[in-house]
């Protein structure tokens, strides 16, 4: 068991902020810190740049670590965006900008991948390092795939997640990529290996992917100049950590089989836990590896908070969630995509924003908005029932949007189900559990994390409202299907399950 008297250090690389927390075993925070982060938008374009992630690595951590002077610190593990690569050099140093999670300029190397014989998204980080070779290594990933004679990067060339660089600055070496991270790059979880052939094909160079080691697994050290400029003690134990998502799943508890963690911020992201990979031959559901070697399933949907923004910038939440109470349920039947283009529980690049009927007024709308999520969010579980995934565990609501007790009940009624809410969510908290998971070298991750998260509540679902709330999840759900986004037999499943859960013939 890992020692209670030892703070264990969570890292995570965001999008808008590094963020570091100090976790003793028992789950108590003893210190936290975070420095922002910018990027540059453009379109399709997202990127930043990754020096600034050392030198806000370095504010964070010591703001952390100023907290509790004189703990000792048993270990570290980081999280990054998942998605998000660059081109290093041999001393792991940046030669490329940071193409970020969701930057979206790479949609042909993702036709190309996919020809090839590899399920990728067009966001994920093997198109983009196709697209930085094409820009930052002499073009060898075009000109190879293309037949045209390109010539091979230079050996000093290396492709990096966002953690790599972190650790490299950390140990003193570019680091082996933790598989949850490679996963987007093509990493064959299954097979834990590259897929070569394909990668060859389409001119990727084998002397440019990284070694892949699982999560927990420990990297080296901190050495003394990066201690003196992060505040963290040198000779402390550096692990492999997890992307973001997966990093907030480990903080939600959620590692169970059966267990699932909906985290609703921006936009909505299902992920749970499972003894066996949950195939999905539509590829919306895809599959990140535990590092005891079980399995971590998940989806990401485009439909999310987002949305009450968008409609409402100006908006007191819990001042529009008293006045949309009266509404349940609203007039208005919402689909809320956030962008356009839908990927879970169903993909339809065409899809936009669906509103049917006409909300009472502004209080109306937000209900609407409100309930939509609640349903798009129970099609991401009955599509997953649909798959076979196990649901039989506890359901826990974590993001932004877990902070509306509002929402929070209307979801858990609009679910059916019971939902737990944590004290403390953060993706730094599952890196520092992680951390002291790896460093111990013993037992699960689950009992690790057990004894770290705390639960501040949990909500009981209102037979009544569930009821209430019926005929407006079955209206939408024929809506979808109507338009050619959900596939009939997926539509058939979600009403049978509503069925069942209302008591209805």
């Amino acid at each position: 068991m890992a020692d209670e008297g030892a703070g264990w250090l969570g890292i995570d690389l965001g999008t808008q902020s590094v963020r570091v927390l100090l976790v003793t075993a028992s789950g108590r925070v003893l210190g936290s810190g975070s420095a922002p982060l910018t990027g540059r938008r453009d379109g399709v374009r997202h990127e930043q740049d990754p020096e600034q992630w050392w030198s806000a690595l370095c504010t964070a951590s010591r703001a952390a670590l100023g907290s509790a002077p004189g703990v000792p610190v048993g270990g570290l593990a980081v999280c990054g965006t998942s998605g998000t690569v660059l081109l290093t050099d041999g001393s792991g140093r940046p030669v490329s900008p940071a193409l970020m999670y969701d930057d979206g300029r790479a949609t042909a190397e993702a036709g190309r991948a996919r020809r090839a014989g590899l399920a990728v998204q067009d966001t994920w980080a093997l198109p983009k390092a196709l697209w930085l070779l094409g820009e930052y290594g002499g073009g060898a990933g075009a000109g190879r795939a293309a037949g045209a004679g390109g010539r091979t990067p230079a050996p000093r060339l290396r492709l990096a997640h966002q953690p790599d660089l972190v650790i490299a600055r950390l140990t003193g070496e570019p680091p082996p990529a933790d598989s949850s991270h490679a996963l987007k790059t093509g990493y064959d979880l299954h097979a834990e290996a590259w897929p070569e052939a394909a990668l060859a094909q389409l001119g990727l160079p084998e002397i440019l992917l990284p070694d892949v080691v699982r999560p927990g697994t420990r990297l080296g050290e901190v050495r003394p100049d990066a201690a003196d400029a992060t505040g963290i003690p040198a000779g402390t134990p550096v692990l492999a950590g997890m992307t973001d998502g997966c990093a907030a799943q480990i903080a939600s508890g959620a590692l169970r089989p059966g267990s699932w963690n909906s985290v609703l911020g921006t936009t909505l992201v299902l992920k749970g836990a499972a003894r066996d990979p949950v195939r999905d031959p539509a590829g919306v559901v895809y599959n990140h590896r535990a590092p005891d070697g079980t399995w971590l399933p998940g989806g990401a949907s485009s439909v999310g908070a987002g949305v009450l923004a968008a409609h409402f910038p100006d908006a007191d939440p819990a001042a529009m969630d008293a006045r949309a109470a009266a509404f349940e349920p609203s007039r208005a039947v919402a689909y809320p995509l956030v962008s356009p283009g839908e990927r879970f529980p169903f993909r339809a690049p065409d899809a936009t924003a669906l509103v049917l009927g006409e909300p009472e007024g502004d209080a109306g709308l937000w209900a609407a908005l409100l309930q939509g999520v609640g349903f798009a969010e129970r099609l991401c579980l009955d599509y997953l029932h649909h798959l076979g995934a196990p649901l039989d565990g506890p359901l826990t609501f974590t993001g932004g949007g877990a902070r509306s007790r509002y929402w929070n009940q209307l979801r858990a009624d609009i679910l059916a189900r019971p939902a737990r809410v944590p004290e403390q969510t953060e993706p730094a908290l599952g890196m520092a559990a992680l951390a002291a998971y790896g460093a111990s070298g013993a037992g699960a991750l689950a009992d690790v994390t057990e004894r770290m998260v705390r639960v501040r509540t949990v909500l009981e679902p209102r037979p009544d409202r569930t009821a209430a709330l019926a005929e407006p999840y079955a209206r939408l759900v024929h809506a979808l299907r109507e338009r050619g986004w959900l596939p009939a037999p997926v539509a058939e499943h979600a009403l049978t399950r509503l069925h069942l859960d209302t008591g209805e013939s």
